[in-house]
């Protein structure tokens, strides 16, 4: 898989993908991840990216020609199944969301920033919309990286338990269930029972009960 974010801070993007699971999958060779920073696409001096919005109010706007030029760059050596723009009046991204996006070969992932881009840009080259919750961030960095997060460590070869991300939250629309470790007791506080059985089948069914109550309890949302 190959990931273009496209971003006017690319620096903000360096942390998340120098450490962990998602190193390791660029290491391995099982996603690629490529910064494109806007202001390398524009002839303006001091490099500038952005402009005053038409009939006035706060805040700049990305200009529509940079970001089109940047697009156009990369879609002149490979084709694009998604171009997803980050935005907090997108759609809310879910695992399901996630689960669907590892499965493509190649997308670009535009940040917002400032007062956002110019709408041509969404009307004309976005083909997906994402927020990462009913808020507002400085920019759309932060979320592509959420993004990428919840996407890379989906794809197979990432984790070193592949079966770990099925069992995940949100996976079966259930919350997962309580997991505990040694001490199988601690200051009088001690593991369910059923768990040290050795009793697999058993196991599972507590497990499955555990997801389902404590969906119903914390999310009933997710069984409507």
């Amino acid at each position: 898989m190959r990931i273009d974010i496209i971003t006017v801070l690319p620096e903000l993007l360096e942390s998340p993908f120098a450490a962990s699971i998602l190193k390791r999958a660029i290491e391995k060779g099982l996603v690629e991840v490529h910064m494109h920073n806007i202001r390398d696409y524009t002839d303006m001096s001091y490099n500038r990216v952005d402009d005053y919005q038409f009939g006035g109010g706060a805040g700049m706007v990305l200009m529509i020609e940079p970001i089109d030029k940047c697009i156009a760059a990369l879609k002149a050596e490979r084709e694009y199944d998604e171009i997803i723009y980050m935005t907090p009046d997108g759609e809310t991204l879910n695992q399901r969301m996630a689960n669907g996006i590892s499965l493509l070969n190649n997308v670009i992932i535009l940040c917002g920033h400032y007062k956002g881009v110019d709408q041509r840009i969404r009307d004309a080259f976005i083909t997906r919309e994402i927020s990462v919750g009913d808020y507002v961030l400085s920019g759309g960095e932060l979320g592509a990286a959420i993004l990428c997060d919840a996407v890379i460590r989906l794809i197979p070869g990432v984790l070193n338990n592949e079966t770990s991300a099925l069992t995940d939250t949100f996976q079966d629309d259930l919350l997962a269930p309580p997991v505990y470790t040694r001490p199988s007791e601690y200051k009088g506080m001690k593991v369910p029972e059923i768990l040290l059985s050795g009793n697999f089948p058993k196991i599972e069914e507590w497990r499955e009960d555990q997801a389902l109550k404590r969906t119903q309890e914390r999310r009933p949302d997710l069984l409507e």
